[in-house]
């Protein structure tokens, strides 16, 4: 079945590409895709609803690919990969200290290299962690980040320690089985060849685990910008080695979040 589906995405995703939406620097904060279809059962709740962390940081990164990146994941989820889940239209951002947050099983923080958590923010996010949701951190790269990354994530669980997770481990094999750390560059570098920066040479896929239950909290994503590919997966230019392995990286985030 997991064979099946991986060869329908690569299969579909050369046919259900569109001219690009422009570049960074003519973004439409109103954004719908091109094949944008609403949902059938819009009288009823959706199953899942993309949400993506507003934290406090540096110069809004929090923002960085919004709103594109999520419409444009919403859209692949429905089409490309084939889910079968009922996602809602809409995606969303959430705070820390908003009530809605307890409502998603599974939030995104982009440029967390920029992240800046008071004691207060990290004690909500610890209980959201703790009382089953999911955090995926995409999008920072080099050792200046890093250090941050792991600071930010002290706060909220000073008791344990960020690891590395075997390509062996539940979560690469809940939906896609992935078996290869892909280092995914931004559009600009992947034009030019390139797949790091800020000396991030390295790609990782680590993760914070609650040792009671051996269920992942947080899926880290270092020295690769998966959201970027979400985002520009629709530019014929944009090598499609990389949107394919943001795609199933961020499919099965998805699917372990809300099944474990």
């Amino acid at each position: 079945m997991k064979a099946a589906l991986a060869a329908l995405l690569m299969i579909c995703l050369p046919i259900m590409v569109w001219p690009a939406q422009g570049r960074r620097d003519q973004r439409d904060r109103d954004l719908r895709l091109p094949g944008y279809t609403k949902r059938q059962r819009s009288n009823s709740p959706a199953e899942y609803t993309f949400a993506r962390l507003r934290y406090p940081g540096w110069r809004s990164s929090w923002a960085v690919d919004y709103p594109k990146a999520d419409y444009q994941f919403i859209l692949g989820l429905r089409g490309w990969v084939n889910s079968m889940l009922d996602i809602a239209d809409e995606p969303i951002t959430v705070a820390l200290h908003e009530k809605q947050l307890f409502n998603a099983p599974f939030i995104y923080a982009v440029e967390p290299g920029g992240m800046d958590l008071s004691m207060d923010d990290a004690a909500k996010l610890r209980e959201y962690l703790l009382r089953g949701g999911f955090l995926m951190m995409d999008d920072f790269w080099g050792e200046y980040e890093w250090q941050n990354v792991q600071e930010q994530m002290k706060k909220v669980f000073p008791e344990y320690e960020i690891q590395e997770l075997p390509l062996s481990h539940p979560f690469f094999h809940c939906y896609f089985d992935i078996t290869e750390v892909v280092q995914v560059p931004n559009i600009s570098n992947a034009y030019r060849g390139v797949t790091s920066e800020k000396g991030g040479i390295v790609p990782h896929y680590e993760g914070i685990i609650d040792p009671n239950g051996g269920r992942v909290m947080v899926f880290i994503a270092r020295n690769a910008d998966n959201g970027d590919a979400w985002e520009w997966i629709d530019d014929p230019n944009y090598p499609l080695k990389y949107g394919l392995a943001a795609y199933r990286l961020g499919m099965n985030a998805i699917i372990y979040s809300m099944t474990h």
